[in-house]
């Protein structure tokens, strides 16, 4: 295949489901897109294509590769490789990789505008991070749960308010930031550098004020993170943890068991924020971000320096900071269900604690009136258990 010809298939693929998130190529199967969540069939009417055969997707991944040697070797040599790749009408994020001796694809649609905290429904305290001058922050979550959309708008922000340098290390490139009163430097794996921790190690040579690293994949990279943090950096970056308390043991369990106390110490002086993301089915179609807010103050460092308890947790913390700006997970989706926008079974499959979400969603039904139970006709049998009188 062709790159004329897959630009044409992924440019009608497009148009027919404009608001489609991936586009998934896999032999036995046809075209498929994932939009608000649900994997759904593509049947194109000038493309004499039903199923796709070894063939067709081995022609495809080599068209989105486009001849670059990197890329062929790295599928070959370790069964999978990413890049991105650019037509008319969108940019996408390319994952290529074998299964049973076959090549499949999957294409991450990518917005061509940069979005902004209102556009993404996300909380306005989201904004307070662009004034940081330094410390690391963390967005974590599954992938696909909008973490690099976070960082575009809070680089954006940046980029509006303030005259700073900022390097962006990214695997692939996805929003393209424009100068304004910022510098930006946006460079790629695997093209401009070839690990993350070499890249943010060059990146400390190139006089940034803020860092953006795709993805926090290893200690290394890690620890050159917190050491960029404590010389003066805004360092911002991505993990596949669920929630705060989560990441942070994520992040000292990096290193070796010896070190605990002394990188808790590190920890609790680099950190700033933790954001973590959760997408949730909304009512009338579409997905709604609910999100989880951890910022440093002297509680959430004291924990970090000593550890959870059972009478001590992250989420406790969190859950009693909403003056400072925190949230929980749950207390996110409450409001979400508060304001009409998920159902109550939504609510509860995405819950941190479910009995807690239960519990106050019960509440709010009380309060208006409608039933929390299907549970009816019970009455008290005041004869059980007496003899019966012939």
């Amino acid at each position: 295949m062709r790159k004329q010809e897959l630009d044409y298939i992924l440019d009608k693929i497009c148009e027919t489901y404009p608001e489609l998130s991936d586009i998934v190529f896999t032999v036995g199967r046809p075209f498929q897109v994932l939009m608000w969540g649900e994997l759904k069939s593509v049947y194109l009417q000038n493309i004499p294509i039903q199923l796709l055969t070894p063939f067709h997707t081995e022609r495809i991944a080599l068209a989105l590769m486009n001849n670059q040697k990197r890329l062929i070797e790295n599928l070959i040599k370790e069964g999978y490789c990413d890049t991105s790749y650019v037509i008319q009408k969108a940019r996408f994020r390319v994952n290529i990789f074998s299964q049973r001796g076959n090549y499949s694809a999957v294409l991450r649609k990518l917005p061509m505008k940069i979005p902004t905290v209102e556009e993404l429904r996300l909380p306005p305290i989201i904004q307070e991070i662009a004034n940081e001058r330094m410390g690391l922050v963390l967005v974590t979550g599954a992938t696909g749960s909008g973490k690099s959309s976070t960082l575009a708008a809070i680089l954006n922000i940046i980029n509006e308010t303030r005259s700073c340098h900022i390097i962006t290390l990214e695997d692939p490139v996805e929003f393209i930031h424009q100068h304004k009163k910022s510098t930006f430097n946006q460079r790629e794996f695997g093209i401009d550098f070839h690990n993350f921790a070499d890249g943010l190690r060059a990146a400390l040579r190139q006089a940034p004020h803020v860092i953006l690293v795709g993805e926090i994949r290893d200690r290394e990279t890690l620890e050159i993170a917190m050491q960029a943090a404590e010389t003066g950096h805004l360092v911002l970056g991505t993990l596949h943890t669920t929630d705060a308390g989560q990441t942070i043991g994520r992040m000292i369990g990096m290193f070796p068991p010896q070190d605990e106390n002394y990188i808790r110490l590190r920890v609790s002086d680099t950190l700033k924020w933790v954001v973590s993301q959760r997408l949730l089915p909304k009512i009338g179609g579409g997905r709604i971000v609910a999100t989880e807010v951890m910022r440093k103050n002297l509680r959430i460092r004291d924990l970090i320096i000593n550890g959870e308890t059972a009478e001590k947790t992250f989420y406790d913390v969190i859950a009693t900071s909403g003056a400072v700006g925190m949230h929980t997970f749950d207390q996110s989706i409450l409001e979400l269900y508060k304001q009409g926008l998920i159902t109550e079974e939504t609510a509860v499959a995405f819950a941190s604690r479910r009995s807690y979400v239960t519990m106050e969603i019960d509440k709010m039904k009380a309060a208006k009136g409608e039933k929390t139970t299907d549970i009816e006709g019970l009455r008290l049998d005041i004869d059980y258990g007496k003899k019966i009188k012939g």
